[in-house]
């Protein structure tokens, strides 16, 4: 019976070497994960996120190598559980939720790093057994997701009608003042929280979450122009929009 190995277009390409586990085929295998994850791993590190370069790469020299183990012993015991890709998985995955951090304007950070290093971690995997052309097509599905599709993200994001913004007022006294010109404004507050993270700090900071309500505003105003509107009053120290 054929090995289901034998179908990659890339490892018929290589040749039966590039699907067997040996010194040739391991070396090919972990320098290839090494590569696709370290450009990943870069993509982050340039933006400075958490986990960067070295965990990227870690994470899936780890799961290739998890991989490879499961198919020698499955190989070797003519059957049986990947059990060691499983736990590497899962591993993954934990580590990958150890990136998603709050920050002190009650942001949550780091879900798409988290999600990118358990996806590197599986494609990792799919290399480590050897499917050479699904490890890369995958590989070239994440790093177009994570790269640009943030433009695109940004663009809906700034026409939604829906936003949250980090306030600082020069008092307290002024959050009363805000509300009516918010309203004046044609703009619906849905929610008013006082960031915690700043208490005793001798400043009024607020996460402020808005609906854009008239049509008008709906339709021609940005977020931008309406943050750089607000910006102009004389009682608020600094605002910018929560992404």
């Amino acid at each position: 019976m054929a090995s289901p190995f034998l179908e990659d277009p890339i490892a018929e390409l290589l040749g039966k070497w590039s699907v067997d586990i040996n010194t040739y085929s391991v070396t090919l295998r972990i320098f290839l994960v090494i590569i696709l994850a370290s450009l990943i791993g870069c993509e982050r590190s340039v933006k400075r996120h958490s986990a960067g370069l070295r965990t990227f790469i870690i994470a899936s020299t780890a799961s290739a190598i998890s991989a490879m183990i499961d198919v020698c012993i499955i190989a070797a015991n003519k059957g049986g559980i990947p059990i060691i890709s499983a736990a590497s998985v899962v591993s993954v995955a934990m580590l990958s939720g150890n990136s998603i951090l709050f920050s002190s304007r009650s942001q949550i950070k780091g879900l798409t790093t988290s999600a990118g290093l358990w996806a590197c971690g599986v494609i990792g995997l799919a290399i480590g057994g050897g499917l050479y052309t699904l490890g890369l097509i995958s590989f070239a599905a994440l790093i177009f997701c994570i790269s640009q599709l943030p433009k695109t993200e940004a663009i809906l994001k700034d026409r939604s009608n829906h936003f949250e913004v980090h306030l600082e007022l020069r008092n307290s006294y002024n959050l009363q003042d805000f509300v009516t010109t918010i309203r004046r404004l044609g703009l619906k507050i849905d929610d008013i929280e006082s960031n915690p993270a700043y208490a005793n700090s001798g400043l009024s900071v607020y996460s402020v979450s808005m609906t854009i309500s008239e049509r008008d505003f709906k339709q021609y105003k940005k977020h931008s122009d309406i943050i750089e509107a607000l910006r102009s009053l004389d009682y608020i120290q600094h605002i910018e929009e929560m992404k």
